[in-house]
């Protein structure tokens, strides 16, 4: 156990010792100011220091506030071992922090009649604060860095938006070791407007997907992911509402995904299944964004009887990747999410088994639609897809 004031002095790497199966998974358990790491299989600690000193010079002192957000996000499921070890570092700060903000808006700003009303302001808000204290956590650590946000700062500036501009603020600088003011505030939200590219080092960060899970009080995550030459290389995830075992939703809840490419072994990986008719299929709750009827035609071509589950946001990757489901299809965008899939082992692609392509700025031109699953089963799934749709 270590204390939350000397988390990076003392950093600590959990290694798997064999390969881990679907159910294995490395906890972070919270006692105070203690932190006990532990994994269902045996594991060797190992002390990183030198990590540690980098990560001093390269990101500010973590403060005794960061244990609350580590009691948000209690559970940490790692599908590779480290590599980019300060990115990661500054990475899961990053998203732990955005993940206290936007449980911070629901508990202040989302009524019962938020809902009903379709009023979408507290997204709003959520919105910017995460992207202001995303961007700037990045910003001190890699300031050459590019990002590709979802906010601008149009709206929060003037005495139009002085309302909005001065929630966005109080709340960012709740879990900000340096207050931003008015104008730094701005500047910070504006440093996501990178269009892409296909070359160098970008970030990609989605602040809240799943809205309508956010305001309902389910599914919802916090997405970033690192992008070199147009290759995901890490991704991080942050599902704060997500139950750590999905059999007993009611119990503890908070989950952090985190993936890097390459490595030789995984923490988490997808269910082990070779015939498609096993197989569950994860979709969204709002049928336009899954589009129900074709994949219940899918699901019936390929002989699965089971039921869907259901949930908000890339939370399904993170479903499919731990093995909870074993299909999703998205039929109508998703750097983080992927890299983690493909590192637990499954394969993403578009319905006409194309890689996603992620050099081309916001939006994936080249690709239709999203197709994941288990490798032993994704070229029947594609099949499949490519007859229905």
């Amino acid at each position: 156990a270590r204390s939350h004031m000397n988390f990076y002095d003392n950093y600590f790497m959990a290694k798997s010792q064999s390969k881990a199966d679907s159910s294995d998974f490395l906890s972070t358990e919270i006692s105070g100011n203690n932190i006990d790491y532990r994994t269902s299989n045996n594991v060797s600690v190992v002390r990183k220091q030198r990590r540690a000193e980098a990560m001093r010079k390269s990101n500010s002192k973590i403060k005794n506030g960061f244990d609350e957000i580590y009691k948000m996000l209690p559970h940490y499921f790692a599908s590779s071992k480290m590599t980019l070890a300060i990115e990661r570092d500054v990475a899961i700060n990053a998203v732990l922090r955005a993940s206290k903000i936007c449980q911070k808006v629901f508990q202040n700003l989302v009524t019962s009649d938020t809902v009903i009303k379709k009023d979408r302001s507290p997204v709003t808000v959520a919105d910017f604060s995460a992207q202001a204290v995303v961007n700037k956590i990045l910003y001190e650590s890699f300031p050459n860095d590019p990002i590709v946000g979802e906010e601008e700062s149009g709206s929060l500036r003037g005495d139009n938006g002085k309302e909005l501009r001065n929630k966005v603020l109080s709340l960012a600088n709740t879990v900000l070791d340096t207050p931003l003011n008015d104008n730094e505030l701005l500047d910070t939200i504006d440093r996501g407007s990178f269009p892409g590219g296909s070359s160098g080092r970008i970030w990609a960060l989605d602040p809240i997907d799943g809205t309508m899970g956010f305001l309902r009080g389910e599914q919802f995550c916090i997405g970033l992911a690192l992008i070199i030459d147009g290759d995901v290389r890490l991704g991080v995830l942050g599902c704060p509402n997500l139950p750590v075992d999905l059999k007993a939703p009611e119990g503890e809840k908070g989950c952090l995904f985190v993936a890097i490419k390459g490595q030789e072994e995984t923490q988490i990986r997808l269910a082990d299944i070779s015939s498609p008719s096993a197989a569950l299929f994860c979709e969204s709750v709002v049928a336009e964004h899954s589009s129900h009827g074709d994949a219940a035609k899918i699901a019936s071509f390929l002989g699965i009887t089971k039921p869907p589950l259901r949930m908000d946001s890339i939370c399904k990757y993170c479903a499919v990747a731990r093995g909870d489901a074993d299909i999703y299809l998205r039929l109508p965008d998703h750097a983080a999410r992927c890299i983690l899939i493909k590192e637990a082992e499954g394969i993403v692609s578009d319905i006409n088994n194309k890689p996603l392509d992620f050099s081309l700025g916001r939006t994936l031109k080249t690709n239709k639609g999203v197709v994941v699953a288990h490798s032993k089963i994704h070229g029947q799934v594609i099949d499949v897809v490519q007859r229905v749709i």
